[in-house]
C-alpha cells in the first residue's frame, strides 16, 4: 500500500539522517521517542546538547525548505513531546533544541540538509 511504502521511506530518511549526525560526531540517544500521537524522530546527544531531529524526507531534485514542513501546529507536538522527554531524562548541564533534517532522494543520490536550531524550546 502507498502508505506503507511511505512509512518505509520514512524510515528510511531517519536511518540516512541517523548515519549522516553519527558520522558528525552526535550520538543518537533515541529513535522515534513517542508521547501519545506524537513523536520525535531522533533524540541525539553531543557535547550535553540534546538535539530534537525532526526529518523530513523526499524523493526528486529539489529540497524546498525543509523548515516550512514542520509548521507551527507540528512544532508545538514536538515541543510538548520533548518536555515529556526533558522531564525524563533531562540533566542539569544540558541545553535542547530543534534541529530539522531533510533528505532528498534523487534516483541513486542522497542529499541532506541539516538545519540546526530550527526553532526554539518554548513552554
Amino acid at each position: 500500500s502507498m502508505s506503507n511504502r511511505n512509512q518505509r521511506f520514512g524510515l528510511l530518511g531517519e536511518q540516512i539522517a541517523a548515519r549522516w549526525l553519527t558520522r558528525r560526531g552526535w550520538r543518537i540517544v533515541y529513535r522515534r521517542f513517542r508521547n501519545g500521537r506524537r513523536d520525535i524522530d531522533i533524540v541525539a546527544e553531543r557535547d550535553s546538547t540534546i538535539a530534537f531531529v525532526e526529518v523530513k524526507a523526499r524523493k526528486g531534485n529539489t529540497f524546498g525548505d525543509p523548515v516550512e514542513a514542520v509548521h507551527h501546529r507540528k512544532q508545538r507536538e514536538l515541543t510538548k513531546s520533548a518536555h515529556v522527554w526533558i522531564d525524563r531524562h533531562g540533566r542539569a548541564q544540558e541545553t535542547y533544541r530543534f534541529d530539522v533534517v531533510g533528505v532528498l532522494v534523487d534516483g541513486g543520490r542522497v542529499l541532506v540538509k541539516h538545519i540546526e536550531n530550527a526553532f526554539g524550546v518554548s513552554r
